[in-house]
């Protein structure tokens, strides 16, 4: 049977989890925005897919593909456009001028990640109010031209539902989790370590966020000060394209001599490794859509400590599946990794329960087969 011809437009860069997910179950193309000093697909995808890059500019961008999706109109079955956009905004104006089956699919909250500018700020993302309100504009219009939402959380539900949509909304947590890939580790951690060059004593606490305004990278950085004042053989492990960033910051907080910062390494080859081989994993967001890296985490059964935000209290329940804390609490975050070191079997058994959650609810094969079928009926 020849799988549906789907055309992923994405304005924001994408996750190459989610396109070789797609390439599985679909003839995919994937048309990007061209993201400067970045990339638009994290990886090289293992699946051959055509890939065309668009301008860097959002409006140009739009008006590529526009273009693009008039001329290609008979070579598509269905469109899914990433978040509500320009990118997207494009895509149902498409599907109502010439009646291309179009779905947004929402993985994280825009306005919400901008507004974090504002508390939050980070250099080359200043806040602007009249760019907010564009924002806001433009989710607007696509809450009244769209068809249909995929959205990853019940979280982002509420963030799609406030911009006055009437369309379905299906919660569908796309990418998810490989818990063939993302399982327990088969080997001490203190030989994974080894093998890998890190640290073979003390506690190793593992950060894997980009340098965002939505992430929190400075209340992780003074809650892991905290610990070492306190006495802790601690080492921070961070992985991210901006390590450099996060090496300056930690540089500033005084705990570069406890800090191991690398580039992102491969999702899929190469990160089980990191979770196998850290004590405790920390998601620090001020807002977050859903979450992946600590499902991954605790697929590992490596602990796991969240704030409690966003899509997070969906999945980190303290006393359940880890511990959490209050945005930007440095003290609670510091008093919560401490009590993750000092209780391994109560931290082994809230691991266990969230890798159960994670294979129950989470599953990578189960949840593409779920957009798959949703795609289909669009």
């Amino acid at each position: 049977m020849t799988p549906p011809r789907l055309l992923f437009v994405v304005e924001s860069g994408t996750d190459v989890r989610l396109v070789d997910g797609l390439a599985r179950h679909f003839a995919l193309r994937v048309l990007a925005r061209r993201i400067d000093g970045g990339v638009e697909i994290s990886h090289p995808p293992d699946a051959p897919i055509e890939v065309s890059v668009g301008p860097a500019s959002r409006f140009a961008f739009a008006r590529r593909a526009l273009g693009h999706l008039r001329r290609h109109r008979r070579d598509v079955d269905v469109v899914l456009a990433q978040g509500y956009g320009v990118g997207a905004l494009v895509a149902n104006l498409a599907r109502r001028l010439w009646g291309i089956p179009t779905a947004m699919l929402v993985c994280s909250p825009v306005e919400l990640y901008y507004r974090c500018r504002a508390v939050n700020p980070v250099a080359g993302k200043p806040y602007r109010r009249r760019e907010l309100a564009a924002l806001e504009i433009v989710a607007r219009l696509n809450a009244r031209l769209g068809a249909r939402y995929i959205v990853l959380s019940r979280h982002l539900r509420d963030v799609v539902l406030r911009h006055g949509t009437r369309r379905p909304i299906d919660v569908v947590p796309v990418y998810g989790v490989d818990s063939t890939v993302f399982r327990p580790p088969l080997r001490d951690k203190r030989s994974i370590r080894a093998d890998a060059g890190l640290p073979d004593r003390g506690a190793l606490i593992f950060f894997g966020s980009r340098i965002a305004p939505e992430k929190d990278a400075i209340t992780l950085i003074d809650a892991f000060k905290k610990l070492l004042d306190a006495g802790r053989d601690v080492w921070l492990l961070h992985r991210s394209g901006g390590y450099r960033e996060f090496s300056e910051a930690a540089r500033s907080g005084g705990i570069d001599h406890r800090i191991i910062a690398m580039d992102a390494v491969h999702p899929l080859h190469d990160l089980p490794r990191d979770y196998h081989a850290s004590d405790v994993f920390i998601q620090a967001s001020r807002e977050e859509g859903l979450g992946f890296a600590p499902l991954e985490a605790l697929a590992c059964e490596t602990p796991v400590v969240a704030a409690q935000t966003g899509g997070l209290r969906e999945t980190i329940k303290d006393g359940t599946t880890g511990w959490t804390y209050p945005v930007g609490n440095v003290t609670a975050l510091a008093a919560q990794i401490e009590d993750v070191l000092d209780r391994p079997d109560e931290a082994a058994r809230r691991a266990a329960a969230g890798r159960a959650m994670v294979v129950a609810d989470y599953e990578r094969d189960g949840v593409f087969r779920s957009l798959a079928a949703i795609l289909g009926t669009v």
